[in-house]
């Protein structure tokens, strides 16, 4: 495998995919607020742990019915609009966060935040139905990997610059967050055109194509319910959001647990692995993987949440932790790669928007109830003991993909034949 061959992929891509690769490197950069709103409303407004959790919680569950919003929206009115509109509300609205600070009215600030949250969740159906109509079957491992790609480099540094100046320069954060958003639309603005099918390809669509991108007439329920392969799927990758956000609330207790005081420390030193992990072998990882069925590759990743999560049981030194990390993280890749494709091959283009926003919430419900049902079994069991759990959810979801992937398969040869 040479070089060149880890691109080609890429290079085929059509220039408005690269144009959202910028956006999203400039957008998660600047994600400066969120992740330091518990520390925010703790720290600087003062609020006790349990007012901060609750308005935390808010701005989590605000995503949702922002996410139903852009998802009916976009399909209705186009993908482009609604993306500049809903991503510049949201900037605006934490930009908003800091002249109501000029002028001492803190209080209103959670609620500020709370809506930009709505608008933030808004503009996530119309960017994930943008790139399915720049995309066809054969492009979307490589325009996905690198929009993924795209975000956790923005993320690798975003954080860093946030906690430098948070201390000293705390205004600046909710500047920085309002200006890399403003700068992101500007860039979909000028440079991408509406990717909206235009109604001749919707009635085309219907009358000759014959596969799961097939325009389609009904509600988002009806149609959803129609494709059960897709359903099915979804349902299982709930059980995958579910094992990985372990990486975020069991992972660093684990953590302190094992190494006192040194505990944060190390923890952030192997979320420094994961970024390098994901910055550096996404390319080569799905230039490797991207001759596999795409619900293989996610079983593959499921195998890979097996082993990686499963050594934490037997950690105890921060080397196992960060070999863990590599291959959780390698799983990570695939699996965010690869779902995404999935469901893109199975949407229909009358419904892309809408799809997007239901399956994010249906497979979001792992990243919300996990913290809390593994919290719950921690507090009856040893706190190591979740990893055990977490490999056999892991074993048990690889192999329920690569039964659907079976059954799926089959189901094709049936019609081929008839």
């Amino acid at each position: 495998m040479n070089i060149k061959s880890l691109f080609e992929d890429y290079t085929k891509l059509p220039r408005s995919l690269f144009i959202l690769f910028f956006a999203q490197i400039v957008s998660s950069m600047g994600n400066f607020v969120f992740p330091f709103l518990a520390i925010f409303l703790t720290k600087t407004l003062i609020y006790n742990e349990q007012k901060a959790g609750f308005y935390v919680m808010l701005a989590t569950a605000a995503k949702v019915p922002g996410l139903l919003l852009g998802g009916k929206l976009s399909d209705a009115f186009g993908r482009k609009k609604i993306f500049i509109i809903f991503s510049t509300l949201s900037g605006l609205f934490i930009f908003f966060c800091l002249l109501v600070g000029q002028i001492g009215q803190n209080e209103i600030i959670p609620w500020l935040l709370i809506i930009s949250a709505v608008f933030n969740g808004a503009n996530y159906p119309a960017m994930k139905a943008m790139v399915a109509d720049l995309t066809n079957p054969d492009n979307r491992k490589a325009a996905f990997s690198l929009l993924y790609l795209g975000t956790n480099i923005g993320f690798a540094i975003g954080p860093l610059i946030a906690g430098f100046l948070y201390n000293n320069y705390l205004k600046l954060l909710f500047v920085g967050d309002a200006a890399t958003t403003i700068i992101s639309v500007l860039l979909v603005y000028i440079f991408i055109a509406e990717t909206f099918p235009e109604p001749d390809k919707m009635k085309k669509s219907k009358l000759s194509e014959c596969n799961n991108e097939r325009a389609e007439d009904g509600s988002i329920y009806q149609v959803l319910l129609s494709r059960p392969y897709l359903l099915i799927f979804t349902l299982i990758f709930t059980l995958y959001s579910f094992i990985y956000v372990q990486s975020e609330f069991t992972l660093p207790l684990q953590m302190i647990k094992i190494f006192g005081d040194n505990g944060p420390q190390y923890f952030g030193t192997i979320m420094t692995v994961n970024g390098i992990v994901v910055i550096f072998l996404t390319v080569i990882i799905i230039s490797i993987t991207r001759r596999i069925e795409p619900i293989l590759n996610v079983s593959l990743a499921g195998l890979l949440y097996a082993i990686g999560f499963g050594i934490i049981y037997f950690s105890t030194t921060l080397f196992l932790f960060a070999f863990s990390t590599i291959l959780w993280t390698l799983g990570e890749i695939i699996a965010s790669t690869y779902s995404d494709v999935y469901i893109i091959n199975h949407t229909p283009i009358t419904h892309r928007g809408r799809f997007s926003a239901i399956i994010h919430i249906l497979i979001g419900s792992g990243f919300i109830f996990g913290p809390y049902l593994s919290g719950l079994f921690i507090s009856h069991y040893r706190m190591e003991n979740i990893w055990l759990v977490v490999f056999i959810l892991a074993i048990f979801s690889t192999f329920l993909m690569y039964l659907l992937n079976y059954f799926e398969n089959q189901a094709k040869q049936s019609l081929k034949h008839t």
